[in-house]
């Protein structure tokens, strides 16, 4: 199930960055045309300074929506070092985004869950609240029918078999977190490495030419700072989901450990005992 939603996931993802950064292909080829044959028409007449003023050629850097700029910058940073940015944000949002839809399912109301299981021990026995755990999604259901599982073995037992059942439930929380947590540092690592290269290319450059040219330099320079540019704006992104992920985690386990609490008191009020 977890697998089937991460690559489901995992295909979305690529789909949807690879839409956004290549769908604008055709759209540039257009704008390039039809200022190819603006530009065309301007040469050929004698006022083309005067046009130029009145009729406010649409192509220009500051009219660039953002996605045209997006692109721009990270095909100018290479498709070495920015593709693999790119998977390792593929991979990340995959890995939150099935995380996220996972804690979510598995978010209970335990003042719910605990009224039922009073009602039942009040008016059937052990098995009736056994039903109604087992009629409960989520890890706090489970941990406790596995605590009323032992209710015969008496209350050591129960306690006993909630927390170990309790450390289970909570590494199938935890799951996947520590890749999420690898991708945010890898992010910036490879941006780095990428700049590293880069500055290394235009040095080769300038010992090539046997030049220091302002603009050599700076373009090379540009071009190696955009890798690093990129892995930091993959890692802000990962970090605020892998926050949200790690938040949600420690209010069901919070949850859990309240809640288990409370059945023990519970079970140890009525005496249940076979």
């Amino acid at each position: 199930m977890n697998k089937r939603l991460f690559s489901i996931l995992t295909f979305l993802c690529f789909l949807t960055l690879s839409s956004f950064l290549f769908s604008q292909d055709s759209l540039v080829t257009d704008s390039m045309t039809s200022d190819s044959m603006v530009t065309d028409s301007l040469l050929k007449d004698s006022n083309v300074n005067e046009l130029v003023d009145n009729e406010d050629l649409p192509v220009t850097e500051s009219n660039q929506n953002f996605h045209q700029v997006l692109k721009e910058k990270f095909i100018e940073g290479g498709a070495g070092f920015m593709g693999v940015v790119l998977i390792a944000l593929i991979l990340g949002l995959a890995l939150c985004i099935e995380r996220i839809i996972y804690l979510n399912l598995a978010t209970t109301d335990t003042d719910k869950l605990l009224s039922d299981i009073d009602n039942a021990l009040n008016t059937g026995n052990v098995e009736s609240a056994k039903e109604v755990c087992r009629n409960t999604p989520g890890p706090v259901a489970s941990i406790f029918y596995q605590g009323l599982e032992r209710s015969s073995e008496g209350l050591e037992m129960v306690e006993k078999s909630i927390s170990a059942y309790g450390s289970v439930q909570m590494g199938r929380l935890e799951r996947n977190t520590s890749w999420i947590s690898l991708f945010i540092a890898l992010a910036p690592m490879l941006g780095f490495m990428g700049t590293v290269i880069g500055m290394i290319g235009a040095f080769d450059a300038i010992e090539a030419n046997n030049n220091i040219s302002p603009a050599l330099v700076a373009g090379g320079i540009k071009v190696a700072l955009l890798t690093t540019v990129f892995g930091l704006i993959v890692a802000m992104i990962l970090q605020v989901f892998y926050n949200y992920i790690i938040s949600k985690i420690d209010s069901l386990v919070n949850s859990m450990e309240d809640a288990s609490i409370t059945l023990i008191d519970m079970l140890s009020s009525k005496n249940l005992k076979k």
